[in-house]
């Protein structure tokens, strides 16, 4: 079942689930599939590589070391030696998002291509914010922040925060699903015009490699870009709140 140019329902309960009819029908996307095969892989290599870690590293030891000091330090450099502590989630978020930005080149839509998949991902850096903000300085001495400079200025803050997590999702959202549409259209162009020169029997030609050098901008470059922005301001966002 095709939902247009959103992700394609792979499974629909049909009705209501009994208990839990307030929801509606119980659709599984292919957001949610892709997701799902994206973390297991994660959780498989990660399990893999960690396995038999030796004194005296092997080649595949010493690339795994290399991206862990490369998410330490990237870490400490942008929020602080005393925040270092974060790097795991920021480097599995980094992880995630560039293997999920990634996807569109095995032929997979990018959950980061559906909105609750950024969305989701911004509201667990808006929670982080306001938790570790509030941790760090005292719930009362965090809140009466919002009233800095003036009193008057707290509905505006208050705005300010609010939008942070609207910023995050729909930016990274925006710039994957940007892509994935132009190239939709690309290869719509690529098979009329096909058509037209070869031939409406003819297979579509032009589809053949012209798009490869677009799929390296949209899918190589913007995804793993996109990734290091959202990872980026996630760092600094959390790191400003604790400061």
């Amino acid at each position: 079942m095709d939902t247009g140019f959103g992700p394609i329902i792979v499974w629909d309960s049909g009705s209501p689930i009994p208990g839990l009819e307030i929801l509606g029908n119980f659709q599984i996307t292919e957001t949610v599939t892709v997701t799902w095969l994206i973390m297991a892989v994660v959780v498989l290599l990660s399990i893999r590589a960690t396995r038999n870690l030796k004194k005296v590293p092997g080649r595949g030891q010493i690339v795994l070391e290399m991206l862990v000091d490369s998410i330490n330090n990237l870490t400490a450099q942008t929020m602080g030696e005393d925040k270092k502590s974060f790097a795991p989630y920021m480097g599995t978020l980094l992880i995630f998002l560039a293997i999920s930005n990634l996807a569109g080149l095995l032929g997979f839509r990018p959950p980061t291509a559906d909105v609750n998949t950024t969305m989701g991902c911004a509201m667990i850096t808006f929670t982080m914010i306001h938790v570790f903000g509030a941790k760090r300085k005292g719930v009362g001495t965090y809140l009466k922040g919002f009233a800095e400079p003036l009193a008057p200025m707290l509905p505006l803050n208050i705005v300010g925060e609010l939008a942070t997590p609207i910023s995050l999702g729909f930016r990274l959202f925006g710039n994957i699903v940007g892509g994935l549409i132009i190239m939709k259209l690309i290869y719509g162009a690529l098979a009329g015009l096909s058509a037209k020169i070869f031939g409406p029997a003819a297979p579509p030609i032009l589809q053949t490699g012209i798009p490869a050098v677009l799929h390296i901008y949209f899918d190589l470059f913007a995804g793993v870009l996109q990734s290091f922005i959202f990872t980026m301001l996630t760092m600094v966002n959390v790191s400003m709140a604790m400061d």
